[in-house]
């Protein structure tokens, strides 16, 4: 990865805000998520704006240009149409003809389009690919719903992936439990909606802890297997931002060694699909918990249920 750039809507959303619709309380949201705030895009941004600030902080962290770009993939749940999909629409604005095309992985969209970003360069059918992972889950919602309205938020997260002496992208360690696909899944097919039943996302919040923790550390131990490496050799562990209680569950079932950092952005930013995990690495690098050349091992997990993960190295990252 040559550099990676986030976009945080400007709306921060506390608990109570959220409490004004649901019947919870903040005690309740943090003592079984953690989360404390999360963002919410504006009336007037879209998805794609979000992912086009993203992905030009991205690009100037990298030093390279739209116009040089191979390969644009969009990792998302929530662009609103079937057809076109985003990532045209998104190298476009970046003034790119790049071949582009979306990646629908649910939570595990980035992880799935990264290792996708790696294998072209290394395959040498791209020479510089432009990996984004953003979501508006906050269009896709029900206020009232105690499963899932205090735990979906909006942002972008994007890294310019391209060649360099040392592998900085490990293999991927991924899959799929289709026969789980039930537990985080839309509210109705789309050839059922009308104006009076809007598309919302559903979540089995129970079944998605009691898997997750267990099932990812065996995911994780495979991506740090492949790399070559032992889980001493790593120095930051970001698993996708879907509660607190699942990150620190599956970080004792790893039994990390001491020193390694984990991703906590989930308190601030609510689970952003599939952008939450380039909004993790910034929010490491901002907070100084990791910083570039850093070995970092990704996992994340979601709807299908798919998941995915490999090591990476961290790259120079957008603060601005």
């Amino acid at each position: 990865m040559l550099g990676l750039g986030v976009h945080r809507p400007e709306r921060i959303v506390t608990n109570d805000e959220i409490c004004e619709v649901l019947d919870s309380s903040d005690e309740w949201i943090r003592t079984r998520s953690g989360i404390r705030t999360r963002r919410y895009a504006a009336e007037d941004e879209s998805l794609l704006d979000m992912a086009t600030v993203a992905a030009e902080r991205a690009l100037k962290a990298s030093g390279v240009a739209a116009g040089d770009l191979g390969t644009v993939i969009f990792a998302t749940s929530t662009h609103v149409q079937h057809t076109p999909a985003a990532a045209p629409l998104l190298a476009d604005r970046l003034g790119s003809r790049a071949a582009a095309f979306d990646v629908s992985a649910g939570c595990a969209g980035f992880c799935h389009a990264l290792s996708v970003a790696s294998d072209l360069v290394r395959g040498g059918n791209a020479g510089l690919v432009l990996v984004v992972g953003a979501e508006r889950l906050s269009t896709f919602m029900d206020p009232t719903d105690r499963g899932t309205a205090f735990i979906f938020a909006d942002g972008a997260g994007a890294v310019v992936v391209g060649p360099a002496e040392g592998a900085g992208i490990g293999p991927v360690a991924w899959g799929s439990d289709g026969s789980q696909s039930h537990v985080i899944t839309q509210s109705m097919r789309c050839d059922e909606l009308d104006a009076d039943h809007p598309l919302v996302v559903r979540m089995e919040g129970t079944q998605v802890f009691r898997w997750a923790p267990f099932a990812m550390a065996d995911v994780a131990r495979e991506a740090v297997a492949a790399a070559g490496l032992e889980l001493t050799d790593l120095d930051v562990f970001v698993p996708h931002q879907a509660n607190l209680r699942i990150t620190e569950t599956l970080a004792r079932n790893l039994k990390l060694p001491e020193g390694i950092t984990v991703a906590r952005d989930v308190q601030d930013s609510g689970n952003t699909s599939a952008a939450s995990v380039p909004l993790a690495i910034e929010a490491m690098v901002r907070a100084g918990e990791a910083k570039p050349g850093d070995t970092a091992l990704l996992i994340a997990f979601g709807a299908g249920l798919s998941y995915a993960g490999q090591v990476v190295t961290i790259p120079q990252v957008a603060l601005d």
